[in-house]
């Protein structure tokens, strides 16, 4: 049974890696920082490509200037992400340049976004990081844990999620489309909601894994895959909290 939704982060990558003692081990501390560390260099990429957009003349032009970079971007995290995920022990090289990739995107889709509601990217950011922070603590205080009941509905939940957005792919290159779950109305909005909350709770899941992977003795360089797979989560969770915010705006208007 799959311990987190996120692929990248199943207790049998820790479990095959070879157990470390003393300095060469996995600790907490060290996954956090590298999660910064992974953080801060999406970020950069991301005003990159969030300023080439904001500075041209109209939004077609700022898409024009930066969709190479976010085609390229694209390509590099989808090739890096894949590799961090079949040789964890690259994860120091590879965690990396996914990060510089995703943030190419990343940046790409924002500044869109905002240019359309402006503001809601900072709305999505903040939203993010207090979700990430709320469940780290809840989870801390020991109040959600990664229990077997808790880990089938939410796995539930991922496949239900899964077979939707395939569905969804489907049809568009048919050019048909699912009706609603896309619209800013109730159905889309409620759909959202879910969507959202079923990534949030998966923090708890990853955090669970983070953890057994220290207490086994992982070697130092799961600090890296670690990193990776909860910004994994993270990226997924801000995408859909700007989803939501987007339709939101929509309903208002």
């Amino acid at each position: 049974m799959f311990r987190t939704g996120n692929p990248t982060l199943s207790p049998r990558v820790f479990s095959q890696a070879t157990p470390a003692h003393g300095s060469q081990a996995m600790t907490l501390q060290g996954t956090a920082f590298k999660g910064g560390v992974l953080a801060t260099l999406a970020l950069g990429t991301a005003m990159y490509t969030w300023g080439l957009v904001h500075k041209a003349v109209d939004l077609s032009a700022g898409i024009d200037s930066a969709m190479p970079w976010f085609l390229g971007g694209l390509a590099v995290a989808v090739v890096a992400g894949l590799v961090t995920s079949f040789v964890p022990r690259w994860a120091g090289l590879t965690a990396p340049i996914y990060a510089l990739g995703e943030g190419l995107v990343l940046g790409t889709i924002s500044a869109m976004a905002d240019l359309r509601v402006p503001g809601v990217v900072l709305q999505a950011g903040s939203l993010t990081l207090l979700t990430l922070v709320s469940l780290a603590i809840v989870y801390q205080m020991g109040w959600i844990r990664a229990t077997r009941g808790f880990v089938l509905g939410l796995s539930a939940a991922m496949g239900a999620i899964c077979l939707m957005y395939l569905a969804s792919f489907v049809m568009r290159m048919m050019g048909m489309s699912i009706p609603y779950i896309h619209g800013s109305g109730p159905i889309g909005i409620g759909v959202s909601v879910i969507v959202v909350i079923v990534a949030a709770l998966n923090l708890i899941l990853d955090f669970d894994q983070i953890e057994q992977g220290v207490r086994y003795g992982a070697p130092k360089y799961m600090e890296w895959y670690g990193a990776f797979g909860l910004m994994v989560t993270l990226v997924w969770l801000y995408l859909e909290i700007l989803r939501l915010l987007m339709k939101l705006a929509a309903r208002r208007d």
